[in-house]
């Protein structure tokens, strides 16, 4: 099931609603240009000072097998399981330091607002992308030589979207079950914070 738009309550934009993070992937390569695709609308993210402090490190399955399965290691156990078919692993990393050596208070931020412009572009390609935290930053960091102004944040796996009914039973039940956020009610307060009970 690649369709699974959001039940908002006020229209978004399709693209917005539309994207979510499936975890039934197809075991066939994703192409090159897709995957760079992917990383030309990251570089086009908001940042402050259009610092641009995010950086990525890519594993493409059908082009690095072996650099690939180092990458996919340092995936907690869990999401080894669902992402088997996964065809690119994308880890994005915050540049904590600007060109004078500064710190960069919001380097994290910013490399979110890229990230999230991988999932958008994604989705867009009708490609199924997933962000994930749990993996071994620093076991990823030292295998892979990455200088210590950069931190790793998350990996983005991404692939062809699959069979839900592929996954094991409780992950196919969360695949297909419908999809819920907060409401704006318990998120957002207008004109400043007020204590709530």
């Amino acid at each position: 099931m690649t369709h699974r738009p959001a039940p908002t309550d006020i229209a978004i934009h399709p693209l917005i609603a539309g994207r979510w993070s499936p975890r039934a992937y197809a075991d066939r390569p994703v192409a090159h240009a897709q995957v760079v695709a992917l990383l030309e609308a990251a570089r086009w993210a908001p940042s402050a000072y259009n610092a641009q402090p995010w950086r990525f490190v890519v594993f493409e399955k059908s082009r690095d097998a072996d650099a690939f399965a180092r990458a996919f290691s340092f995936l907690v156990p869990f999401n080894q399981t669902w992402n088997a078919n996964a065809q690119v692993l994308i880890v994005v990393l915050a540049d904590t330091l600007n060109a004078k050596g500064e710190p960069v208070p919001n380097a994290s931020y910013d490399a979110g607002a890229a990230a999230m412009a991988i999932l958008l572009q994604a989705h867009a390609q009708d490609l199924a992308a997933h962000a994930m935290s749990g993996f071994d930053a620093n076991g990823f960091e030292k295998t892979f030589a990455i200088p210590e102004r950069l931190t790793a944040l998350s990996v983005i796996s991404v692939a062809h979207h699959g069979d839900a009914r592929a996954l094991p039973s409780a992950l196919a039940e969360r695949e297909l079950a419908p999809r819920a956020r907060l409401s704006l009610e318990d998120i957002v307060q207008f004109g400043g914070w007020k204590q709530t009970a």
